[in-house]
Formats: structure tokens, C-alpha cells, sequence
């Protein structure tokens, strides 16, 4: 295979695949099944007979179901042959939320399944799989993290039909940083592959990895799944529908980024000056306290009594006897 059959535009391009609306086509689509089928084994690590072959696609909002009831529209859900829940997002940005954010979205796609009259035995297990563009676990060198509920001492899952809670959160940044370094071998890891797939673009950086494109032709020379979804890419990246559509998502997405960052400026800019205006009350505070405190020594050099004292300076008893005390251990030293 050559680089002119799999390369028909420049790399330039390509959509980001990190930016949600460029995601959803390619693994969201009815026509791109087979992709996503592929792409879901590799994160779940299924095989032989475990692994998933079929899925359909399920309607993306949850919740709402009372007036007052927040609805939430997820990025991808299907439903697997045997009845598993799949949630992917994708997140190209740090909203700082997103532990809370899985745990919503975890929650209100289980208990959605239970319309009125059914019993809690018919709730399927349920699996969010959030695909990071940023640092979620800034302790660890893992780039795919797995959760489950465990009881804290035994660390014993508590398994309900199977595991009702799945979360696996997958790191772009630390996965790229191990590619570079040549940790990772993707020749022998399915997961690697698919991730250089989306980590090979950076819209935000406005950069296109070379490396990874070079290594990618290589491998899909021997994975048909990964040229199908390579061929898929290049024929959204081509459609001026969906690159009107990718480059409005895109310019939202920044924007919002750039919003945060100018509110996190001002929010230190406040802080500053807050420092500033604490630091000079404090200074403030502290020459009056000095003040009081030379005045007090005054008085009781000149035999004034603490009760007094205590009236004119406002400091506490305790204080005008140690200063007091400390006059005296001055006396006796001369």
C-alpha cells in the first residue's frame, strides 16, 4: 500500500476526531457501525467470546422526564447484544467537572431504563467511557483508568448482574507522551492504534503529528478495521457540510475555552489585589498594635496601674503584663 492510496488529502485537513461533533460521526453513525464495534472492543479489552458484535445506537437524552428534571444530551450511547449500556464522551476541554459530570450522566442513563411497573432486577449494566484531551489523575502514570464499585477494605467488587458501574477514563495527553517516547508498541496494542487515530490532529495547537501519520500508514498495511475508519475520516473531512458544522463546534469549544481562562485571569487579578489590600490592613494593623504597645510601656514605666492601662490602650490584661514583665527583666538586667 502506498501513501498515495491511503492519503487522499493533505493531512492539513483532517478534522480533529477530539472535537465532539467530528467523534459522533465517526463512531456515532449507523453507517460506521463496524468502526465503533472495533473501536469499543479495544477499550473494553473484550475478546474471543466476550467481545461485542453487535450494537445499536440509543437516543442521546437523558433525564426529563418531570418538568423540573435536568436533561442531559450524551455523546454516544449504545446498546450491545447482550444488553450492555455504552456512554462514550469525548472531551477536548478541562471544564473541572468531570468526575461529577460521569457520575450524572452514569446515573441518569441507568435509571432511565426503568419505565413504570418494572422491577430493579431488569436494569442493565452500564459502562461510561470518557476520552480525556487533559490530565484527570495527575498521580498516575496510567493513561487508561478503570473503576468499579469495591468495598474499601477487601477491595472486593460488589458485582450486581455482573457490574452495574463501569467507568474507564482514557488520557490523550499522557497516551501521546508515551507514544513519543516509545513506550507503547501499537503493531501489538489495538487500543494504541485507535487512539493515534484521534490524537494525530491538534486543532487547538493547529498542528498535524507526522510521526504518528508515518506510523499509522504502516499499520494499516496490516489492520483493515483502522484504513476503513482512516478512509471514513478523510470522506468527512471532505464534506462541506460537515466541515462548516466541525469549524462552528470548534470555534464554540475555544471560545468557551478562552471565556474560562480570562475568568480564571481575573479571578488571580482579584486575589492580587485582595493580597495587597490584606498585606496593607495587616500593616496597618500591626503599627497600631505597635503604637498601643509603646504606650502602655509609657504608662508603666510611669507607675500607671494595668486597669488603666487596659481602658486607654484597649490591649487585653495578658498582654499589659507581659509587657509589663518584660519592663521589669529590662530593669534587672541594667
Amino acid at each position: 500500500m502506498s501513501e498515495k492510496e491511503l492519503r487522499r488529502i493533505s493531512l492539513t485537513k483532517l478534522m480533529d476526531l477530539k472535537v465532539d461533533y467530528a467523534f459522533k460521526q465517526m463512531f456515532g453513525s449507523e453507517k460506521n457501525k463496524h468502526i465503533t464495534i472495533v473501536f469499543l472492543n479495544a477499550i473494553l479489552n473484550r475478546t474471543g467470546r466476550d467481545t461485542i458484535q453487535e450494537v445499536a445506537f440509543m437516543k442521546q437524552e437523558v433525564g426529563g422526564e418531570y418538568k423540573d428534571d435536568k436533561q442531559s444530551r450524551l455523546d454516544i450511547v449504545v446498546k450491545t447484544q447482550d444488553q450492555q449500556m455504552i456512554n462514550i464522551e469525548i472531551q477536548l476541554s478541562n471544564q473541572h467537572d468531570m468526575f461529577k459530570r460521569t457520575l450524572f450522566y452514569w446515573a441518569q442513563l441507568y435509571t432511565s431504563q426503568l419505565q413504570k411497573g418494572m422491577g430493579y432486577h431488569k436494569l442493565l449494566p452500564t459502562i461510561t467511557i470518557n476520552i480525556c484531551n487533559f490530565t484527570v489523575f495527575p498521580q498516575s502514570a496510567y493513561y487508561h483508568s478503570t473503576f468499579h464499585l469495591h468495598e474499601d477494605k477487601t477491595l472486593k467488587r460488589l458485582v450486581i448482574q455482573e457490574d452495574a458501574l463501569e467507568v474507564h477514563f482514557i488520557e490523550m495527553n499522557k497516551f501521546l507522551e508515551q507514544w513519543h517516547r516509545g513506550v507503547l508498541k501499537p503493531l501489538d496494542d489495538i487500543l494504541a492504534r485507535w487512539l493515534l487515530l484521534l490524537g494525530m490532529v491538534d486543532a487547538r495547537k493547529k498542528k498535524v503529528y507526522e510521526k504518528i501519520y508515518r506510523e499509522m500508514e504502516e499499520l494499516a498495511m496490516k489492520d483493515e478495521h483502522l484504513l476503513k475508519a482512516f478512509n471514513v475520516w478523510e470522506d468527512l473531512s471532505l464534506s462541506q457540510e460537515d466541515v462548516i458544522a466541525y469549524q462552528s463546534r470548534l470555534k464554540y469549544i475555544l471560545d468557551e475555552e478562552a471565556k474560562l481562562e480570562d475568568v480564571k485571569h481575573m479571578a488571580e487579578q482579584k486575589g492580587i489585589e485582595k493580597g495587597i489590600e490584606k498585606g496593607i490592613e495587616k500593616g496597618i494593623e500591626k503599627g497600631v498594635e505597635k503604637e498601643k504597645e509603646e504606650t502602655a510601656n509609657k504608662l508603666l514605666a510611669n507607675g500607671m496601674d494595668i486597669d488603666f492601662i487596659r481602658k486607654i490602650t484597649g490591649l487585653s490584661t495578658e498582654r499589659i503584663e507581659e509587657i509589663k514583665e518584660r519592663l521589669n527583666q529590662s530593669h534587672e538586667d541594667k
